[in-house]
């Protein structure tokens, strides 16, 4: 691995709680000489000759002027989160208050962290390894149930042991074709070839079932767009309002209100949804609202569901045309009727039909990840159409609940690793790749050094993932997406 430009000689501070007004902020320094800098300036024991582990009160002073009455959380290297020296300052949360701390700190020996570098520091020491460093600022991030499982369960490693343990595979087979390489006159062979394409295609199928994770996992990191469609006026902005229970989006009765998508945000069963009310879909001469139409259209190719809403008022054939329409698209869909209160039996019983011909068996498409080892014909045939009253919010806990069993991430097995970073997908596609060109090679007549190339660009691709192969300009471009602070 590369050396990362940073001179972890120096001692760097910055705020690790959100900027702003609060009860407390929490300044963080961290290198060798971080007890000796707050030491200088702390009001209270000699922080020097205390433990690790340990809180202690005291004062800040700058020269005569006291600053802030403060706590003082001690962590001596190698045990705290960077393996350096840590102390981090709890003051009051007075911006002026953390302003000047923080000057006098700089005057007194550190420096301002640059974004990510607390977390870079544990990298590079060997705390955490690349993928769990990516986990960290993802926990950061997470609002939801889903998003903390999955960066929770990479921080701690799941994913990177499963990385290592394929390597280490890898390795012991590369290190017999080098070997074979040294006795390349005597014509002798230390990897079993047979034994070589065991080994790929074990490590093949794993890396397909990290592969196929991704959409899963990226689901449950960044939520699942979901687009509310349909014709003009049969309730799509009241239904948004509805299920977000607030007044987001404009309703009116006049037909076409909805010129471009209003989009928010709503936790269900512990998953982020991102609901997209849309244009109404129709054929119109208005210029700007043919636009949202079109944005319409664009909206619902990028959904993971697609809440298909219509209203008794509509033509039973109009409808099939529109579902035909979202099959053919591939993309799961819900079909909701909204002013139940108008529905009569024979307008129901007709579209029944047309609902179970055309939209059974449409789960939430995970690229054929396996759902917790359910059989294929395990999997649910939902043709139930969902019945509600959007302005009296009648049926909107139920319609959750359908939106929930569609999506069908409750039914995967929580403790399977899941990869939700697009850098780790395409490192594993190119392992995959070289491994592929080592079970072709291994069948023709070839060299050893060639299959000992490929095994090693693997090798490579698999290091990148957890930074045992690393660049600086690929540190820079992951950490610097941290906050300072991190």
């Amino acid at each position: 691995m590369q050396q990362s430009p940073i001179h972890n000689s120096e001692t760097i501070i910055a705020l690790a709680t959100p900027s702003g007004i609060g009860a407390i902020g929490v300044i963080r320094l961290s290198g060798p000489d971080a007890i000796h800098i707050v030491n200088q300036v702390f009001a209270g024991k000699d922080l020097s000759v205390q433990p690790s582990h340990t809180i202690h009160f005291g004062t800040i002073r700058d020269g005569n002027q006291l600053l802030d009455e403060v706590l003082i959380s001690l962590f001596i290297g190698p045990k705290s989160y960077t393996r350096e020296n840590v102390i981090e300052i709890s003051t009051h949360g007075s911006a002026f208050i953390i302003e000047s701390i923080i000057k006098l700190l700089i005057r007194k020996g550190a420096r301002p962290a640059n974004p990510g570098e607390f977390t870079l520091r544990a990298f590079l020491n060997g705390q955490l390894d690349l993928s769990q460093a990516e986990a960290v600022a993802d926990l950061i991030a997470s609002n939801s149930q889903a998003s903390h499982q999955v960066a929770m369960q990479q921080m701690r490693g799941g994913f990177s042991g499963e990385l290592q343990h394929l390597r280490d595979q890898l390795i012991h087979f590369a290190s017999m074709i080098e070997l074979e390489l040294d006795f390349g006159e005597e014509d002798v062979e230390f990897a079993n070839r047979e034994d070589l394409k065991g080994l790929i295609y074990q490590i093949n199928r794993i890396l397909h079932r990290l592969i196929q994770s991704f959409e899963q996992g990226n689901v449950m990191k960044n939520g699942v767009p979901v687009v509310i469609a349909g014709k003009p006026n049969v309730g799509k902005s009241t239904l948004l309002n509805a299920l977000l229970n607030e007044e987001r989006a404009i309703v009116s009765e006049i037909a076409g209100t909805t010129r471009d998508t209003v989009e928010d945000e709503m936790i269900i069963g512990g998953l982020r949804f991102r609901f997209i009310d849309t244009a109404g879909i129709r054929d119109t001469a208005d210029v700007i609202e043919a636009k949202g139409v079109e944005r319409t259209h664009e909206k619902i190719k990028q959904a993971k569901l697609i809440i298909y809403l219509v209203d008794p008022e509509q033509d039973v054939k109009e409808i099939e045309s529109q579902i035909t329409y979202l099959k053919e698209l591939g993309i799961p869909f819900l079909t909701v009727v909204n002013k139940k209160d108008l529905v009569s039996s024979e307008w129901e019983e007709e579209l029944s039909v047309v609902s179970y011909q055309l939209s059974e068996g449409d789960e939430l498409s995970v690229d054929g990840y396996q759902l917790s080892g359910r059989e294929e014909s395990q999997k649910p045939k939902d043709n139930k159409i969902i019945f509600i009253s959007a302005k009296n919010k009648i049926g909107i806990e139920d319609l959750k609940l359908s939106i929930l069993e569609k999506v069908n991430l409750h039914k995967i097995n929580t403790d399977d690793v899941l990869i939700s970073n697009i850098r780790h997908l395409e490192a594993l596609q190119k392992t995959e790749e070289s491994l592929n060109r080592v079970l072709l090679n291994i069948d023709n007549p070839i060299t050893s050094d060639f299959l000992a190339s490929d095994i090693k660009q693997a090798l490579y691709y698999l290091g990148e993932i957890t930074g045992q192969v690393t660049t600086d300009d690929l540190l820079e471009t992951i950490f610097s997406k941290f906050c300072i602070g991190k």
